[in-house]
C-alpha cells in the first residue's frame, strides 16, 4: 500500500520524472535565496506547495498520503528554520547541502536503515526546530506540536516493518511525549540553542526504535539490550543533573 502511494506520488520515468528530479534539486537553493531576500514566508510556500502531488488523487487517499509525506514535509520546514537561524552565509549554504543530501538520497530510499534514518531525522529535527522557531510559545501549543512530531516519525519508522499494532504505538509514543512536554514545559531550558525536551525525547526516541529494529532484525542479544539501556539512562541522567533547574523559562 505504501509503495503505491508513492509511486502515485513520485513519477517513475519520462519527462514527469525528469522534471520531477530537477525540481527536487533547485529546491533547497531556492528556499535558501527566498531566505537571504527575507522572504521566509514565500520559503514555507514554496516548500508546502512542492507538495501538491499529494492531492492529486482521489480524495479518499489524501490523508494516507499525508501522512505517508509528513516526515519530509517536518525535516523540510525544520530545515528552513535552521536556515533561517544560521548567523553566516557558509553554515547556511551546509544546511542546503543537507536539504540535497535529504531529497535525492535519504528521502526517496526504502530499506529498513533508511527508513529508521528518516524518521529519527524527523523527530529530533522537528523537535529542535519547533523550540528554534517558537522560543516563546504557549504549553498547549507545544504538546500539540510534541505530539505531531512524534506520531508522525513514529508512524513512519514502524510502517516499513508492517507493524500490526503501529497506530496504537505511534499514539503511545506521542501520548507519552507530549506528556514528558507538559512536564518540562514548566521549566522550558535550553542548553545553547536546542531545547532540553529535544534533547531528552530524542535519546529516549533513538534507544527505543534501536531496539525494535535490532529485535526486527533478530539482532538484540541480551548483552546489546542492556547497553542501549544503560547509555539512554546515563545520557537522561546527565541531561537532568546538569540543568539549570532555577532557570524558569514558562
Amino acid at each position: 500500500m505504501v509503495k503505491f502511494l508513492v509511486d502515485k506520488i513520485r513519477p517513475g520515468r519520462g519527462f514527469a520524472h525528469t522534471f520531477h528530479l530537477s525540481f527536487i534539486a533547485l529546491l533547497p537553493p531556492l528556499v535558501w535565496g527566498l531566505v537571504r531576500l527575507d522572504l521566509t514566508g514565500l520559503a514555507v510556500a514554496l516548500l508546502l506547495l512542492s507538495k501538491w502531488r499529494m492531492f492529486s488523487v482521489h480524495p479518499r487517499h489524501w490523508i494516507n498520503h499525508i501522512r505517508t509525506n509528513a516526515v519530509d514535509i517536518i525535516v523540510g520546514l525544520s530545515i528552513l528554520e535552521f536556515i533561517i537561524q544560521s548567523d553566516s552565509g557558509l553554515l547556511q549554504g551546509l544546511w542546503v547541502l543537507v536539504f540535497e543530501a535529504w531529497l535525492l538520497f535519504i528521502k526517496p530510499g526504502s530499506s529498513n536503515l533508511l527508513v529508521t534514518i528518516q524518521a529519527l531525522a524527523s523527530q529530533t529535527m522537528g523537535l529542535t526546530a519547533l523550540f528554534l522557531a517558537f522560543e516563546r510559545g504557549s504549553m498547549a501549543f507545544y504538546i500539540l506540536a510534541v505530539w505531531i512530531i512524534c506520531y508522525f516519525s513514529a508512524r513512519h519508522f514502524l510502517g516499513i516493518f508492517e507493524e500490526r499494532h503501529g497506530s496504537l504505538i505511534s499514539s503511545i509514543w506521542a501520548f507519552l511525549a507530549a506528556c514528558l512536554m507538559w512536564v518540562l514545559s514548566h521549566w522550558l531550558l535550553f542548553f545553547g540553542p536546542i531545547a532540553q525536551p529535544a534533547i531528552l525525547l530524542s535519546i529516549i526516541g533513538t534507544g527505543l526504535a534501536g531496539l525494535y529494529y535490532l529485535d526486527q532484525s533478530d539482532r538484540l542479544a541480551s548483552g546489546v539490550k542492556k547497553q542501549i539501556l544503560l547509555a539512554m539512562f546515563a545520557l537522561i541522567f546527565i541531561i537532568i543533573i546538569f540543568s539549570d533547574w532555577g532557570d524558569k523559562a514558562v
